[in-house]
């Protein structure tokens, strides 16, 4: 087929390929003057092998389909890819990844404190007890807790604000 006998061709199959296009790309989200072209330049290739195409209507409406249907996998495959995250053992990565990155930033506020500001807060975070548990468990005022907790808050924040 010549390049002028296919032009005649492209201009008047168009209509009928954007109809077929337009169904599928308003289920799948493609743009369906892009299935289109990709049809054309499809059907273009096979005209320039010399086979023997008895009906290119539909063989142009056919390669449109398969075209609209190998985006509408891609598409679907990419968002399914998305939409299913969860590794084994039913926790999403993003909490994993959530739970390991607080895991850190923990480890490195808690480095900065004294031994007994960790000590403090490990009972008064963790084991969750008062402060009159805390003092009667290291013998130490209750006040004196009270104000080592708040120094390490008030340095822990600071730290916070530094790296953020």
């Amino acid at each position: 087929m010549e390049k002028e006998e296919f032009e005649l061709l492209s201009k008047r199959i168009r209509p009928k390929l954007l109809s077929v296009a337009r169904d599928f790309a308003s289920a799948s989200g493609i743009e369906a003057e892009d299935v289109v072209q990709d049809s054309l330049m499809a059907l273009w290739e096979l005209t320039q092998r010399n086979s023997s195409i008895k009906n290119i209507d539909a063989l142009a409406i056919k390669v449109t389909k398969n075209i609209c249907v190998s985006h509408y996998r891609r598409v679907h495959i990419d968002t399914q890819a998305l939409l299913h995250d969860n590794y084994s053992g039913g926790t999403e990565a993003t909490a994993l990844t959530d739970r390991s990155d607080l895991k850190t930033i923990r480890e490195r506020l808690y480095s900065s404190l004294t031994k007994s500001q960790r000590e403090y807060l490990a009972l008064r975070n963790d084991e969750g007890m008062t402060l009159d548990e805390i003092a009667q468990k290291t013998g130490k005022p209750k006040t004196s807790i009270k104000s080592t907790l708040s120094a390490a808050r008030k340095q822990m924040l600071e730290l916070i604000k530094k790296y953020v």
